[in-house]
């Protein structure tokens, strides 16, 4: 059984970067907690534990004794970037490391780059403490910076975050390995596939196909991977003027219904949020 640690940065008392209204700690555990469900739900073969998965305060050195004494087998750490740039970027020690820590973090930055249009910073190395002192593979990603409107924007839809964590997801399955479930939700694209080859070939339509993975055009590139089956579930992909109240009275249901199913606690939606309405 494959043994992967994920590790949504800062928490608790450490809120991380903080900017455009959007505090790290809130974006990393949603990334990781999605990342977690997208692995459980398409690949088998692995158990997961996170460092933590509410908003709590963990130091440095509680996470990467947890994993050297749980015996994981990678260690992912999530973070949002601050500082003025933009993109995203990776990065594993800076000293001494095995072929897989290579090996690993490169197919991850793979897939991540599969999923998003952040800029691509690149590949680095750095004296991070979860990377030095991690017994393990380890690698640490930087998606995007919160004091940067564009990156922000990004990080504030829900629908991006899923892309973000569908490429941590599948990176690190590729990286491990581990094997797809019989039956999954997922569709790698070939080269000559299109939107509406792909909706034929899974009974949907090409709308229902971009609200899943949060498309807003009808670019596609050989080796992304889409969500093609939303398990019964239903979603809408907020557009610019939308309401709940409106979006309930499209899908014959109620406000209250949706914000239940998506944890709201209040009334503002953002074009961009992926809903889930059924």
């Amino acid at each position: 059984m494959t043994r992967i640690y994920l590790d949504p940065g800062h928490g608790g008392t450490d809120p991380g970067a903080v900017g455009n209204g959007l505090q790290e700690k809130n974006v990393t555990l949603s990334i990781a907690l999605k990342t977690r469900d997208i692995l459980n739900r398409d690949y088998e073969g692995h158990s997961i534990r996170m460092s933590r998965t509410s908003d709590t305060t963990r130091s440095l050195a509680q996470r990467t004794n947890d994993a050297n004494s749980w015996g994981a087998d990678y260690f992912v750490s999530i973070h949002i970037n601050a500082g003025g740039g933009t993109g995203y970027e990776d990065y594993i020690f800076n000293g001494s490391v095995s072929n897989n820590t290579v090996t690993y973090r490169d197919r991850l930055h793979a897939e991540i780059m599969n999923q998003v249009d952040f800029r691509n910073r690149g590949k680095k190395r750095a004296n991070f403490h979860v990377l030095r002192e991690s017994n393990m593979p380890a690698v640490l990603t930087e998606n995007g910076f919160i004091d940067t409107v564009a990156d922000a924007n990004k990080l504030k839809s829900d629908a991006y975050l899923n892309r973000i964590a569908l490429g941590h997801a599948n990176g690190i399955a590729q990286a491990l390995g581990l094997r797809r479930k019989s039956g999954g939700n997922t569709y790698v694209v070939q080269a000559g596939d299109t939107l509406w080859s792909i909706a034929q070939a899974h009974n949907m339509t090409v709308q229902q196909l971009k609200d899943l993975n949060g498309l807003t055009g009808d670019t596609i590139q050989p080796g992304q991977v889409l969500i093609v089956s939303g398990s019964g579930a239903v979603y809408h992909t907020v557009q610019s003027g939308e309401t709940l109240w409106g979006i309930a009275q499209q899908y014959n249901t109620t406000v209250d219904a949706i914000k239940s199913l998506n944890g709201l606690t209040g009334d503002v939606i953002q074009p961009g949020d992926r809903l889930r309405v059924r």
